[in-house]
């Protein structure tokens, strides 16, 4: 029997044990042994709830206990779970978690834990949900050189674009939608400003460098400023607006952002919608992969999270993980970065387009029937520096710019 602590039980908490008990016997015949949920770590109690029985609040029991082989952290937030799960591991207890914030501040020093111990961190449902692409990336992929991961890793801002971009409504009528639907928090600033995607993208950035990447150095736009009229615009190109979380080798630097982006209908992530979630991953020897599904959720979190734990039931004196160094990676200066910029201007494109192209380069100017005083133009590939500089001169005309997602930078 491997005996199991779970220590938090909210929305993924709960999870856990409904997967645990649903499946029960198949996860009993992959391991080999029967998984026995001991205890379940929580400060409230749940009268009329089975899992009553196994409630505890002291997080002491769970840590000076030897039978417990594995537990689980899905309290979320940095403490107390750091404190917990560090004391865990070095107890000899492996740790599966969906805490994208631990993972991408303490991952390292975690990891490292882990291996002397010859136990397992595993962290599978922090990035993506349900969708399998921590294992993928540290067994699947090892023989590859990862050039470029770029993903729709948020759910709650990609059903927000979505309905934006298909029914026209504006940015407060879609995020007052997506809180009555349960897919966006009350307080929705992690999701909408893009820390939530920007703290995955710097776990997967730290996977595929090896070392330590921080996700307050990755520059990070959120969705709070896309308008109806950027939508329309969007459609007038043939192009869609998404929130997309990217991290690109460039010779030896990696370069990292999280900004809405338009896309082309040919880019493998124009088609992924709703609260769906999506990776796209490009290798030097693999070429594309994509890894596409439910990217929150009570199950598809839960289902991750017990896939850590059967893993790590399998491995129990074994640790299977890449680690990555705690020394942390410089990151490539956002200004050195190259691409196409959309932009929207105040004013008659006629009139101004010759000061625009003395001071862009070459532009396509872009205009919606219907919209006004405005027009829209892109510009030739340049640097995020050099657009900064020329934009200057026009800072009060300008209206947005939306960086452009080129089918060249997604590996094609």
């Amino acid at each position: 029997m491997v005996n199991i602590a779970v220590m938090g039980y909210g929305t993924v908490g709960s999870g856990v044990v409904e997967v645990i008990n649903t499946n029960g016997k198949r996860i009993n015949q992959r391991i080999g042994e029967e998984l026995n949920i001991k205890y379940v770590l929580d400060l409230r109690d749940f009268p009329g709830d089975p899992v009553q029985e196994k409630i505890i609040h002291d997080f002491e029991t769970i840590v000076n206990d030897d039978e417990i082989k594995i537990v689980v952290e899905v309290m979320g937030g940095i403490e107390p779970a750091y404190t917990f799960v560090k004391r865990c591991l070095l107890a000899g207890k492996s740790v599966a978690t969906s805490n994208k914030a631990l993972v991408a501040k303490h991952g390292a020093e975690l990891l490292s834990i882990a291996r002397e111990k010859n136990i397992n961190f595993l962290f599978e449902a922090s990035v993506g949900g349900g969708i399998p692409i921590i294992r993928p990336l540290n067994s699947s992929l090892t023989a590859d050189e990862i050039e470029e991961i770029t993903g729709i890793l948020n759910g709650t801002t990609n059903y927000m674009m979505t309905k934006m971009f298909y029914e026209g409504a504006d940015y407060d009528t879609v995020l007052k939608e997506a809180q009555a639907n349960g897919f966006a928090e009350q307080n929705p600033e992690a999701d909408v400003e893009g820390y939530d995607a920007c703290r995955k993208i710097a776990i997967l950035s730290s996977l595929i460098s090896g070392q330590q990447v921080d996700f307050e150095d990755i520059y990070c736009e959120g969705i709070t400023r896309i308008t109806v009229e950027d939508m329309k615009y969007a459609k007038e190109m043939g192009m869609t607006i998404k929130l997309l979380a990217s991290s690109k080798r460039q010779g030896e630097k990696l370069h990292a952002i999280v900004a809405p982006c338009l896309i082309y209908p040919e880019h493998p992530l124009y088609s992924v919608d709703g609260v769906f979630n999506a990776i796209f991953v490009h290798g030097n020897v693999l070429g594309d992969a994509m890894f596409y599904g439910s990217g929150a959720g009570k199950l598809p979190t839960a289902s991750a999270v017990v896939a850590d734990v059967v893993e790590e039931a399998k491995n129990l004196n074994r640790n299977v993980m890449t680690m990555w160094k705690q020394e942390k990676l410089e990151i490539e200066d956002k200004a050195d970065a190259s691409r196409r910029f959309f932009v929207r201007m105040k004013g008659e494109a006629k009139e101004m387009l010759p000061g625009l192209e003395k001071t862009f380069g070459k532009v396509e100017v872009v205009q919606v029937p219907g919209l006004d005083g405005e027009f829209g133009f892109t510009t030739c590939v340049m640097t995020e520096g050099a657009y900064e500089d020329r934009a200057k001169g026009y800072q009060d005309q300008i209206l947005h710019m939306i960086r452009i997602e080129d089918l060249d930078e997604a590996g094609e």
